[in-house]
């Protein structure tokens, strides 16, 4: 794993509270040479059989089910759990042998009764667990409809997806149309360490179901967590993606997840720095990386101080400012003002969540001003996102907004800078109306 650490700016000015801002890139290792079979992986689908996906949803998951199975190779584990008000195991997660017998299976699969979610999702979690081998397991859980039955809270089955998680279980999700239940699966897919995707057609699905093989099959690291200790004289520190963090004391915790082959990824810390009483260089924290390198399931770890010099305020008064990492800095904060806009959709608040779009609207414009030319395409698209989601927002598309924004902001948040394997299909940084996720609507 490369690691590099740019602060936004090289001195703070003693005796005076200060704020400073650290972009953090993490490039993944390479693909390992083929020499020889690659180890095998375990992917566990959560399929919802539910009556709402019978309009063709269910037809679309199944065939890109198939596809999938042609994929994966006879040494890696498959399992489909399928779900409505009941579940079955329509497929026992084990070694992908008779692959003819699994598609049989799956295209068996027949849309019935009602939306026990938690059941399926639990039941799956159990298979991938029992077969999951010391490079752990993905499961993907798809579902079209809000959860009617079992157990419905969000903070609860996020906690459990995040106990998955440490049981080397990382779970993605897959909102499949309009009427799913957006704040549901984007817990399940951050407590999980997963992708939170969003799908409104038959074809989008099937890309996304594609992109989390590509995913998985092409891993270069897994469990990877940064562990921040801050000095003494460092009140706090706040990491601007969206990431579970644990704090304890003046130690802080931020699970990374899994990485593709050559990903690069940003993180952006922001350290609340009081006055400090003594010139020079002064230790504002340690950031310790650490991660299983794979195929060989070796972990590593290492450990990047961070410093800054204090020097009196006359000469801190001149400083200019990084454009990098401000323009990082900023472009993270509109992903947060996304999060927030998504939850005032999610409960009818149009005029509170427009009015957090436009804030967003307005950083980017005046980011743009002075951003670096190689970061303006991102500032670009993201401008035309909000467009987006100002528009169908305004137009009265409240669920279409609310998924579109969540899952647009999870995947610009927490895997910000990510490159994903060519052609995987998988979470995309363009707008649904350029056609990736949902179409315009008519007029």
């Amino acid at each position: 794993m490369h690691i590099t650490a740019h602060l936004d700016v090289d001195v703070v000015a003693m005796e005076t509270d200060d704020q400073l801002s650290v972009l953090i890139e993490l490039t993944a290792p390479p693909a390992p040479a083929a020499a020889g079979p690659r180890p095998p992986q375990t992917l566990q689908v959560v399929l919802d059989r539910s009556g709402s996906m019978d309009e063709g949803r269910l037809d679309g998951a199944k065939t890109a089910l198939l596809g999938l199975i042609d994929r994966l190779d006879p040494q890696d584990n498959f399992g489909l759990v399928a779900f409505d008000d009941r579940v079955e195991l329509t497929v026992p997660a084990g070694r992908l042998t008779d692959k003819l017998a699994v598609k049989r299976a799956v295209a068996g699969l027949h849309a019935r009764g009602g939306t026990d979610l938690s059941a399926g999702y639990l039941r799956g979690l159990q298979e991938a667990k029992r077969v999951a081998g010391q490079g752990g397991a993905r499961l993907l859980l798809v579902s079209d409809g809000h959860a009617n039955a079992g157990v419905t809270d969000p903070e609860a089955l996020g906690g459990v997806a995040a106990k998955a998680y440490a049981d080397q279980v990382t779970s993605s999700t897959l909102g499949f149309g309009l009427g799913y239940d957006e704040r549901l699966m984007s817990a399940i897919a951050r407590g999980g360490m997963g992708n939170e995707l969003f799908a409104e057609e038959a074809d989008t699905a099937s890309a996304q179901i594609a992109g989390e093989v590509d995913g998985l099959l092409s891993q270069t690291a897994q469990a990877a967590s940064l562990q921040i200790t801050l000095s003494p004289e460092v009140r706090a520190v706040q990491i601007l993606n969206d990431l579970p963090v644990t704090a304890t004391g003046k130690t802080v915790l931020a699970e990374l997840g899994a990485f593709y082959a050559d990903e690069t990824r940003k993180l952006l810390l922001v350290f609340d720095v009081p006055a400090i009483a003594a010139l020079g260089l002064a230790q504002v924290a340690t950031c310790e990386f650490t991660w299983v390198e794979l195929p060989g399931l070796t972990q590593h770890t290492v450990t990047v101080p961070l410093h800054v010099n204090v020097v009196p305020g006359d000469q801190a008064a001149g400083r200019v400012a990084d454009p990098v990492v401000r323009t990082e800095l900023v472009y993270l904060q509109v992903q947060k003002i996304k999060r927030r806009a998504s939850a005032y959709l999610s409960d009818s608040s149009v005029r509170r969540a427009l009015d957090e779009i436009r804030q967003a609207q307005r950083a980017v414009d005046d980011v743009l001003k002075d951003a670096p030319d190689f970061l303006r395409a991102d500032l670009d698209e993201e401008a035309s996102s909000l467009r987006y989601l100002a528009e169908q927002t305004e137009q009265g598309m409240i669920a279409r907004a609310a998924k579109y924004s969540s899952s647009d902001s999870a995947y610009k948040s927490r895997s910000r800078g990510r490159n994903l394997p060519p052609a995987s299909g998988g979470p995309t940084n363009e707008p649904p109306s350029a056609g990736n996720a949902a179409p315009e609507p008519s007029s």
